[in-house]
């Protein structure tokens, strides 16, 4: 916040200085009052813009680095100014908001983030055998991976139907490594039901009728 202040005053500083040399500033700022009516209507959306951006970096509500949503931009967070901050999103691109447009801001870079996997068994598979193993590789996950908060919990059977039955496992994750922490947990507890041969659902099949 300091560095735009400092930029913006050192900015306005600079333009008095260099204008002194060919004009009169001091008359230019005596009737600046009559004009600055008829400049503030066209500034409305500017000072709004520096309103809002002076409060998000006053209450730190975002932070350079961050993964952020802002409707509908999710990226992260490569600048904070006064009047825009820029969003570089997961593709490459460089999104540049004004800071009036800022309604509602999800930090995803604020605490531990929670890890949700639904595992998909064949609905003829013993659903209290699979439970056990997947706790059993939860706990080994827990003991050798530091990015895992609290040990996975198995919720239990979320859904099922005539092709296959799902069993929920919740768990926190350090941020930034939740992702990370999902995909390595879902491929060990798929290696670990292979092995214990418990059957998992096959992919239906698709059948397109030839032309006559």
């Amino acid at each position: 916040m300091i560095l735009n202040l400092y930029g913006y005053v050192l900015f306005f500083v600079v333009a008095i200085l260099i204008l002194q040399n060919f004009i009169n500033v001091t008359a230019i700022i005596a009737g600046a009052g009559v004009a600055s009516l008829a400049i503030a209507f066209g500034a409305q959306g500017l000072v709004s813009d520096v309103v809002t951006g002076f409060f998000i970096l006053l209450e730190r509500q975002l932070d350079v680095g961050d993964n952020i949503t802002i409707d509908p931009v999710n990226g992260i967070v490569e600048n904070l100014g006064l009047r825009t901050t820029q969003v570089r999103d997961f593709d490459g691109t460089l999104h540049f908001i004004p800071n009036r447009q800022i309604t509602v801001v999800s930090n995803h870079s604020r605490g531990n983030m929670r890890v949700l996997i639904d595992i998909s068994i064949s609905p003829t598979a013993d659903t209290e055998k699979a439970m056990q193993i997947i706790n059993h590789v939860c706990a080994n996950e827990k003991a050798s991976n530091p990015n895992i908060i609290d040990t996975p919990t198995v919720l239990g059977v979320e859904s099922t139907d005539g092709s296959t039955q799902i069993i929920r496992v919740v768990g926190t994750a350090v941020n930034g490594e939740q992702f990370n922490v999902q995909r390595g947990l879902l491929k060990a507890i798929r290696e670990a039901l292979l092995e214990a041969g418990i059957d998992l659902p096959l992919p239906t099949p698709m059948f397109q009728a030839a032309k006559a």
